[in-house]
């Protein structure tokens, strides 16, 4: 295991026993909880996880370039291992995880993505900028008189969902269902749950592979339009690069994708404009600045804090060597604050000029497919939000919380008030 190679190289200064990305100081303040090894121990090998740690951006630019190297095959592998009773559920569902573009490497990856890429596109999302607008104000219209919501559960958490399973061709009579399956994936790969929360959430992922199928099935006899009806005709077309096990799996981590990690950007970026007060009145001076606002919230406040790959033959990263198939944990929030990068790492600017260089939607051939839809829908919430309802704030007193998740990560309330 990595363990004992790793363990002699744990500094005095107690950087690697400390590391715990369930930790309250991580939940609250996930970029300052690795500050200190950003500057003295960049590299390190946490015992708690099992896994090679890596904070600097460059280091985890090198590693998320470097196909050769580092492979992407543990991407999707639960962060807690599966005890024997959440495994023999999802046995009973025939729970099958097989490569999707996250989780696979070249020569498979790169003709099975371009076959895929094209409707996320961004000249293919560009044009749903209307609907999402209707969409988002008429979320906005049903608490504009009320005279408080919470940001979350009234805006943020429902327009993601809903414009996330229809740009993937899933019928609006199924999104509220799919919706709530698809949430539980986020906890089942990156939480942090007990044996028996576990076997629950195994169950709702079984659940959800089950419905993935059906759905998979509905759409090749409907022949309905968005991404997964395309992946359908592509695999009409390129049989022998796309499977059925491969089409389940998208549509059960593609939502996920096009769900949580939205809504958890949106939610951090309307955290960091609220609690910045001059920041947001600045925003509502001039919307014009939403674009790059949205960059710098990617930047200063990630959604999606770390990600993996696993070492295929010994490598030396940032000055330390990593044995072979050793599992690393490349954490994006923190290299977003690499001072090396962006001075002031901390400040959140929405003037920063470098702030689009984030690594938040990943960088390479992995880099997020779903980027574009991501940013039209942050958009388009920040522009609306800033027109009305007016005088916009948050509640006084207010504390956040947020999910056990070693990755995924947005507050779960965001209380706001108006006049």
């Amino acid at each position: 295991m990595a363990g004992g190679t790793g363990a002699g190289l744990v500094d005095g200064a107690g950087v690697a026993e400390r590391f715990d990305p369930f930790g309250d100081a991580y939940q609250q303040d996930p970029p300052a909880a690795l500050a200190e090894a950003r500057r003295h121990q960049p590299v390190f090998y946490s015992p708690l996880l099992d896994m090679w740690v890596v904070t600097r951006y460059h280091d985890i630019k090198a590693a998320l370039h470097d196909s050769r190297r580092f492979t992407a095959a543990n991407a999707l592998e639960p962060i807690t291992p599966l005890g024997a009773e959440a495994r023999e559920v999802l046995d009973g569902y025939g729970f099958a995880p097989g490569p999707v573009l996250v989780n696979e490497d070249p020569p498979r990856h790169l003709p099975r993505r371009k076959l895929l890429a094209p409707p996320l596109a961004a000249p293919e999302i560009e044009p749903l900028e209307g609907r999402i607008r209707d969409l988002v104000t008429g979320y906005i219209d049903a608490f504009a008189d009320r005279g408080h919501a919470d940001l979350i559960q009234d805006l943020v958490w429902e327009v993601p969902a809903v414009v996330g399973l229809l740009v993937a061709g899933v019928p609006e009579e199924y999104v509220a269902q799919a919706r709530g399956y698809a949430v539980k994936m986020g906890l089942f790969t990156w939480g942090r749950p007990t044996g028996e929360h576990q076997r629950e959430i195994a169950d709702q992922v079984g659940r959800w592979w089950t419905l993935a199928g059906e759905l998979v099935d509905l759409l090749r006899r409907e022949k309905g339009t968005g991404w997964i009806p395309h992946a359908i005709e592509m695999q009409r077309e390129h049989p022998d690069v796309i499977s059925d096990n491969q089409l389940q799996n998208m549509m059960m981590s593609g939502l996920v994708a096009a769900h949580e990690t939205t809504t958890n950007a949106t939610a951090n970026a309307l955290k960091c404009l609220l609690t910045q007060r001059d920041a947001w009145t600045a925003l509502c001076a001039d919307p014009s600045a939403v674009p790059n606002a949205v960059e710098e919230s990617l930047r200063h406040s990630t959604s999606v804090l770390c990600w993996r790959r696993r070492t295929r033959a010994a490598v030396t990263l940032g000055g330390v060597r990593i044995p072979a198939q050793s599992p690393v944990l490349l954490m994006i929030g923190s290299g977003n604050h690499d001072a090396d990068v962006f001075p002031d790492p901390e400040r959140f600017d929405i003037h920063r000029p470098n702030a689009k260089r984030h690594l938040s939607f990943g960088i390479g051939s992995h880099a997020c497919l779903g980027a574009p839809l991501a940013r039209l829908e942050m958009r388009i919430i920040l522009e609306e939000l800033t027109r009305r309802p007016p005088g916009l704030r948050l509640v006084p007193g207010t504390t956040f919380t947020y999910p056990p998740n070693a990755s995924f990560h947005g507050p779960l309330q965001l209380p706001v008030e108006w006049d």
